[in-house]
């Protein structure tokens, strides 16, 4: 029987992805953990592997095919003294329009695929609680499906879901095109493109303003003064995840300054005896301190301190996390990453700053592993490099909470009555106000002050 190869879903929020590379041929033999293809998502690149024995009969989908959504058929195996040539022919009669409008989508019957990390590009880091269509949630989408009026179950994806309800589309009347007759989000475009009948918005929600039309930006410049560069996955992926955490997330800002003179002289002092170890052009210390790295230990220690900020807002329950996982932000072209320093609370200063540089490096290189980046209980945007004396930043879900650090800059202070020199860091907490009120944002906040001025306390 034809073994069909599908589209995997990569990442938890995958809808579609690249083919950019085929590492076998129509006719090669491949073995369980060959690895046939690379496949780029809006994240990575990754090493797609077989999972059955068989003859390459037909590469549905070229390589170099952009689109290509999740489940769609993309390759036939033929199998044990199978002729390849009429296992081809089960390509032929699957329908096209899941693969960038040339691969056809996946039937019921479905091959899973292994996939293994090779490189990484960012869209920051994704929530593992979203499930792509077609992909591992399907219990999940089955069971939390809502029903038609005669009271039968309506399978539809999650994103199908978000998608039909945003739009004020009943799904009960939408004809599912997916696995089992399961909607997907081509069904509910295509739906609100023939005007299904809609479901009655829900009067509390106000229609979000929808964004300018391309030709209608365009018309504002004029002709040959610009010129166009498309998206690609990555910026796609941030400009829908900053969107999609503005409209959801109920921002709230508390902002502190933080002295740091004694910061400043405690990492002079550490990296000062840090040992020296041979190298290939020299001795090298053993690790060098920056000011981000006592950032990032006391923004752990002190969602410790308050257990009930180290939470993750679900419309059920409250997430409250065992261990402080910080994400930090690291420009790469073209967008940012967020690699995540696990069980921050428990490492030492030099473990946090050594692990920082291979993450920032590996993360400029595109060579992070998905579990690398994605998760994570809160995070640390740092811009005090470039000079920023204070901002705001976008919380990223599924965390509730944000830092965004500034430049420690020489101010004068009053101490003891008297105008004195200090060095001054403003940094603002951005948080979930759902899940963490001002109050309780206010004591994580002091709770950071308080190791950050006295970063002896980290230490111990």
């Amino acid at each position: 029987m034809p073994i069909q190869v599908t589209m995997p879903a990569l990442s938890p929020t995958m809808e579609e992805g690249n083919l950019a590379k085929w590492l076998v041929k129509e006719g090669d033999s491949v073995s369980p953990g060959d690895v046939i293809a690379e496949i780029e998502t809006d994240k990575a690149t990754m090493e797609v592997e077989a999972v059955d024995e068989g003859t390459v009969a037909r590469i549905v989908v070229p390589e170099g095919t952009e689109g290509v959504k999740v489940n769609a058929l993309i390759a036939v195996l033929a199998g044990e003294g199978e002729d390849p040539e009429e296992a081809a022919k089960a390509a032929d009669g699957s329908s096209a329009g899941g693969a960038g409008k040339t691969a056809p989508q996946a039937p019921a019957q479905e091959k899973p695929v292994r996939a293994e990390a090779k490189t990484d590009e960012n869209a920051g880091a994704e929530p593992a609680a979203r499930k792509a269509d077609g992909g591992a949630g399907r219990a999940e989408a089955a069971a939390a499906a809502p029903k038609a009026q005669d009271g039968k179950r309506i399978f539809a994806s999650p994103l199908a879901r978000r998608l039909a309800r945003e739009a004020g589309i009943d799904l009960a009347a939408v004809s599912g095109s997916g696995p089992h007759g399961r909607v997907v989000k081509a069904d509910v475009e295509a739906a609100a493109a023939a005007g299904t009948t809609s479901a009655p918005a829900p009067q509390a929600v106000a229609e979000a303003p929808k964004p300018m039309a391309d030709d209608q930006v365009l018309k504002l410049f004029e002709e040959g003064s610009y010129e166009l560069v498309p998206h690609d996955n990555m910026r796609k992926t941030i400009a829908r995840r900053l969107v999609e955490a503005k409209r959801t997330i109920p921002h709230f800002y508390l902002t502190v300054d933080c002295h740091i003179d004694a910061l400043l002289a405690l990492r002079k002092q550490l990296n000062d005896a840090a040992p020296k170890a041979k190298a290939e052009d020299g001795e090298k210390p053993a690790y060098k301190l920056s000011v981000n790295d006592f950032v990032i230990k006391a923004m752990a220690m002190a969602l410790k301190a308050v257990p009930e900020a180290n939470v993750s807002w679900t419309e059920s329950a409250m997430v409250k996390h065992k261990h402080a996982d910080v994400g930090v932000a690291v420009a790469i072209p073209g967008g940012l990453i967020t690699p995540v320093v696990r069980r921050a609370e428990e490492k030492t200063l030099s473990a946090i700053s050594n692990e920082m540089k291979d993450l920032a490096a590996r993360a400029r290189n595109r060579k992070l592993k998905p579990e690398e980046y994605q998760g994570g209980t809160t995070a640390v945007s740092n811009l005090g490099m470039f000079g920023i004396k204070d901002f705001s930043a976008v919380i990223n879900p599924p965390h509730a909470t944000i830092l965004a650090v500034g430049a420690g800059e020489q101010r004068a202070v009053v101490k003891d009555g008297e105008i004195k020199p200090a060095t001054v860091m403003s940094v603002t907490l951005s948080t979930d106000h759902r899940a963490v009120d001002g109050a309780l944002g206010a004591e994580l906040l002091s709770a950071f002050r308080e190791l950050v001025e006295n970063p002896l306390g980290m230490l111990v």
